[in-house]
C-alpha cells in the first residue's frame, strides 16, 4: 500500500531527466494527538514508489488551471471511500487537489522570480472516519524558468570622465546588467554587451561591460561631451534573446595641452601723472584654451624702460595680469613708457612639452597724462635758527616753489594764519621772503612752526604747503634774580660767622654752557657790619653773620641788598633785597618769637579771649546789617489822603510795568489840588533820583481867566511831559498816562460822555 504521484504523460520525458528518485520510501510522520490512539491499528505495509519533486513551467497563460499531477493511494479501490488532503506552501491558494481523484492543479500564475519552489504534503484519509490511512508524504514542486526577463542596468544612466588625448584602450567605466532569470538553467541569464551609439570614439567589452577609448587624440577643446548607448542581451546574444540598454555620458577632462596666447600683440594704456603708487593702470590676458589650473597664468615684466616704474601681478582668478604704478609719475620728465610682458602657465604637463614652451609675450605701451599739479617747493620742509634779539623786518628764510606743469604759472605765497595766530611773521607775496614783524622772545615762545602756502596765479585751487620751523636762539637778555628765599631770620644768640641762609638765583635765559652766577653784596652794603656774603662758585651763596651780641631792643629788621650777575655776554645783573628779622630762639636755634609777633598779640591775651572778641564783633556786624535792611524796606506814605484817592490813581501800560514804583512816578494829588502844583522843597520822585533838575519851574504857569483860584493844569502837564522827555532813564519808558481831568483850554475839549453822541470825531489823548 502506498501513495503515488502521477504526472501527465507530456511531462514524463522532461521529468525523468532532472528529477531525483528517492532511494527509499519517505518516512511517515506522526499523526496528530487526536488520532494517536488509532496509530496502533495501522500496520506497516509495503510502500509504492513516489517522486520527490517535479517541475512546472512558470508563466502559464492557459484558460484552464494548470494540471500538476495526481495523488493516488494503493488503498484506493475507486469507490470514493478515500479522501486526499493537500497541505503546505500555497495549498488552497495556489494549488488545489480533487479530494476524490487526487488531481492537483495550479490555480494561480506561477512566477519563478517571485518563488522558485513550493513544499507540499499529501495524505490519504478515510472519508467516513477521517482517519489517516497512511503517514503524510512530502514533495516539492519546482517552478521551471523560462526567459521572461530582459537584462537591466540598475545603476544607469552612468556619468564618466576620461582625460582628453587618452590612448586607445584606456578604460573609462564598467557597466553591469542584471537578468532576473535563472542563471543555472539554460542561457536565459547569460548576458552579452554591445555598443549601439558612440562609435568610433568608444567601445565596450562584450563579457565584462568595460567601456574603453577606441579613438586616439580626442580633444576636449574640440568636443567635450559624448553620449554612449550600451546594450545588454541575454541568451548569449542569440536571436530571440531579450535586451536592455543604458546611457553613459562621458566627459573629456582637461589636460594642459594648449599654450597661452595674448589676445593682443600690443596694448595701449594711459594713466594720469597724479596716480598714487599702487594705482591700477590696466589688465592684460593671455588666453588659454585649457580650463581650471591648466589655464592659470603668471605674468612678469621682462624688459622695457618702465620695468622700474610699473609692476604686474596676477588677479585672484590667476588668469589676468594687473599692471600697477610702482613709482610716482611725472608727465614733464617722462610722458610714456614701454613694457615687455611675458605670460607663463603655472602648471605644466611634461607629456605635452613637445607642443611648445607654454608661454607668450606682448608689448604694453603706457602713456602718462598731464595733470594740473599744485606748486612744488624746492624742499619738503625748512628749518631756520633765529636769535631772539632779531630786529623787526629780519628775513628769516626765502622759500621757493614752482609750477611743475609745462605752463609754469606764476606762484604767490601766503602764511596760514592758524600756524601764526599772533602774527610774528610776514611773507612777501611774490618773492617768498619770510620776515619778522614783531620782536621775538625765546622765553615766551621758543619754536614757531609756520605753514607757508603756495598758490598758482591762474588756478587758485592748486595750493600746496610747506612747514618752516623757526627755532628762536637764546640771547642773554634777562638778569638773574634770587629764588624764593627773600625773607629769613637771625637768632639773638647767633655768633659771628654763623650761616643764616643759602641763596640761589634763577635766570630764564638758557646759555649753551649752562648758567653760572656770581654773588656779592651791593656796593652800598659792601662794608655791612652785621652780615657778609660768600660765593660758593656753584651757583649758590651763603649769608653769614659778621658779629654776635644781637638784641631786639636795638634793631629787629635788617635789609641786605644782594648783587647777582650771570656769566654771559652781555652781562646781566640785578640787586635783590633780603629781609633779615631778629628773633628769639632757644638753645637749639628754633624760633620762639620775633618782633612782628610781639606786636600782634599782647602777652596777657590768650587765644580763647581772642576768639570771644572776634565772635562779638561778628554778632555786632550782623545786627547792623539787619537794621539797615529793615530801614531800607520801610515804606513812606505817598499822600496824606492816599487812602481816599487811591482809586483815582489810574495808570495804563502797553506792556508790563515796574509794579509799585510806577504808582509813584507822578503825584496825582496835584491834579485834585492845583495849588499844590509846585512840589515842596525836597520832594522828588520816589522811583528813582532825578538826574536833572525838574524843568517844571521853567514853564510859565499862565492863569486861566475865569478859573477861579485854580492854576492851569495844562501848563503843569506840559511841564511834566517835558521833564519826562528830557529824562531817558525815567521808567516806564513806554507808559501811556491818561488823565481824566477836564481843564479849560484842553485841545480835546470835553471828554464827558454826555455830549459824545453829537460828535463823530476821534478824541485825542494827551500823554507820553
Amino acid at each position: 500500500m502506498g501513495v503515488r504521484l502521477h504526472l501527465p504523460a507530456s511531462f514524463l520525458p522532461l521529468t525523468l531527466g532532472i528529477l531525483t528518485l528517492l532511494p527509499h520510501s519517505l518516512l511517515g510522520k506522526a499523526v496528530d494527538e487526536g488520532n494517536s490512539r488509532n496509530s496502533e491499528l495501522l500496520q506497516r505495509v509495503k510502500r509504492g514508489w513516489v517522486w520527490n519533486q517535479f517541475f512546472v513551467l512558470e508563466e502559464y497563460t492557459g484558460l484552464e488551471p494548470l494540471y500538476i499531477g495526481k495523488l493516488h493511494s494503493d488503498m484506493d479501490k475507486g469507490d470514493g471511500s478515500i479522501k486526499y488532503i493537500l497541505t503546505g506552501e500555497g495549498a488552497g491558494s495556489t494549488f488545489t487537489i480533487d479530494d476524490g481523484t487526487g488531481d492537483i492543479h495550479a490555480i494561480q500564475r506561477l512566477d519563478r522570480e517571485v518563488k522558485s519552489q513550493y513544499v507540499l504534503r499529501a495524505q490519504a484519509r478515510n472519508r467516513l472516519t477521517d482517519r489517516p490511512l497512511e503517514p503524510e508524504s512530502e514533495f516539492i514542486v519546482k517552478i521551471q524558468d523560462i526567459n521572461d526577463n530582459e537584462p537591466k542596468f540598475l545603476d544607469g544612466p552612468y556619468q564618466a570622465s576620461v582625460p582628453e588625448m587618452s590612448k586607445i584602450g584606456t578604460s573609462v567605466i564598467q557597466v553591469t546588467a542584471t537578468d532576473a532569470d535563472d542563471p543555472t538553467y539554460g542561457n536565459s541569464a547569460r548576458v552579452v554587451y554591445s555598443i549601439l551609439e558612440g562609435q568610433p570614439y568608444f567601445s565596450v567589452d562584450a563579457k565584462t561591460g568595460v567601456v574603453r577609448v577606441s579613438l586616439a587624440d580626442m580633444d576636449r577643446e574640440t568636443r567635450e561631451n559624448y553620449t554612449v548607448v550600451i546594450q545588454a542581451k541575454d541568451m548569449g546574444g542569440q536571436l530571440g534573446g531579450l535586451a536592455g540598454t543604458t546611457t553613459v555620458n562621458i566627459t573629456l577632462s582637461d589636460v594642459n595641452d594648449n599654450p597661452p596666447m595674448f589676445d593682443q600683440r600690443l596694448y595701449q594704456m594711459s594713466v594720469p601723472e597724479s596716480a598714487p603708487v599702487g594705482s591700477v593702470v590696466g589688465r592684460i590676458w593671455a588666453r588659454d584654451r585649457d580650463i581650471g589650473v591648466n589655464a592659470e597664468m603668471k605674468y612678469s615684466i621682462i624688459d622695457g624702460d618702465g620695468r622700474d616704474t610699473f609692476d604686474i601681478s596676477t588677479d585672484p582668478t590667476n588668469l589676468f595680469g594687473i599692471i600697477t604704478v610702482k613709482k610716482p609719475l611725472n608727465f614733464e620728465s617722462k610722458p610714456s613708457y614701454t613694457l615687455k610682458v611675458e605670460g607663463t602657465n603655472t602648471h605644466l604637463d611634461p607629456s605635452f612639452r613637445h607642443r611648445g614652451n607654454f608661454k607668450d609675450v606682448t608689448i604694453v605701451h603706457v602713456s602718462v597724462e598731464d595733470v594740473d599739479e599744485p606748486p612744488l617747493f624746492d624742499q619738503p620742509a625748512y628749518y631756520v635758527e633765529l636769535p631772539e634779539d632779531a630786529e623787526i623786518g629780519t628775513v628769516v628764510k626765502m622759500v621757493s616753489a614752482r609750477d611743475p606743469d609745462s605752463a609754469n604759472n606764476t606762484v604767490r605765497y601766503s602764511i596760514e594764519r592758524s600756524s601764526d595766530p599772533e602774527k610774528f611773521f610776514y611773507i612777501e607775496i611774490t618773492s617768498g621772503s619770510l620776515m619778522t614783524v614783531r620782536l621775538l622772545d625765546r622765553e615766551e615762545i621758543g619754536w614757531h612752526n609756520i605753514t607757508v602756502l603756495a598758490m598758482e596765479m591762474n588756478n587758485p585751487t592748486q595750493i600746496s604747503s610747506v612747514t618752516v620751523a623757526v627755532k628762536v636762539l637764546d640771547v642773554n637778555d634777562n638778569p638773574p634774580s634770587l629764588a624764593h628765599y627773600m625773607d629769613t631770620y637771625v637768632c639773638e644768640n647767633a655768633k659771628a660767622g654763623q650761616l643764616i641762609q643759602t641763596v640761589t638765583a634763577v635766570d630764564p635765559d638758557d646759555p649753551l654752557g649752562g648758567q653760572h652766577f656770581y654773588y656779592s653784596l651791593a656796593p652800598e652794603a659792601a662794608n655791612n657790619p652785621n652780615f657778609t656774603l660768600r660765593d660758593n662758585q656753584d651757583n649758590t651763596a651763603w649769608i653769614l653773620t659778621r658779629r654776635g651780641g644781637w638784641s631786639q631792643q636795638d634793631q629787629t629788621v635788617f635789609y641786605l641788598p644782594v648783587f647777582v650777575s650771570d656769566g654771559e655776554q652781555p652781562v646781566q645783573t640785578s640787586t635783590s633785597t633780603l629781609t633779615v628779622r631778629l628773633c628769639s630762639c632757644d638753645h637749639e636755634g628754633n624760633v620762639m618769637t620775633c618782633n612782628a609777633e610781639a606786636y600782634s598779640l599782647p602777652a596777657s591775651l590768650s587765644k580763647g579771649a581772642l576768639i570771644a572778641i572776634l565772635a562779638c564783633i561778628f554778632v555786632l556786624l550782623v545786627m547792623i546789617l539787619l537794621m539797615l535792611s529793615l530801614r531800607s524796606h520801610r515804606k513812606k506814605p505817598y499822600l496824606c489822603d492816599e487812602e481816599e484817592n487811591v482809586h483815582e490813581n489810574i495808570v495804563r501800560y502797553d506792556d508790563e510795568g515796574g509794579g509799585e514804583e510806577d504808582t509813584e512816578a507822578f503825584d496825582i494829588a496835584a491834579m485834585w489840588n492845583p495849588r499844590e502844583v509846585h512840589h515842596p522843597l525836597g520832594k522828588v520822585r520816589k522811583d528813582m533820583l532825578p538826574e536833572i533838575e525838574s524843568l517844571s519851574r521853567y514853564v510859565p504857569q499862565v492863569c486861566v481867566v475865569g478859573g477861579g483860584g485854580d492854576s492851569n493844569v495844562h501848563g503843569y502837564v506840559l511841564a511834566k511831559l517835558l521833564e519826562a522827555d528830557m529824562d531817558p532813564c525815567a521808567p516806564p519808558y513806554d507808559s501811556l498816562q491818561t488823565y481824566a481831568y477836564e481843564g479849560e483850554g484842553s485841545v480835546a475839549e470835553s471828554l464827558s460822555s454826555l455830549q459824545s453822541g453829537a460828535s463823530n470825531t476821534d478824541h485825542e489823548r494827551v500823554g507820553r
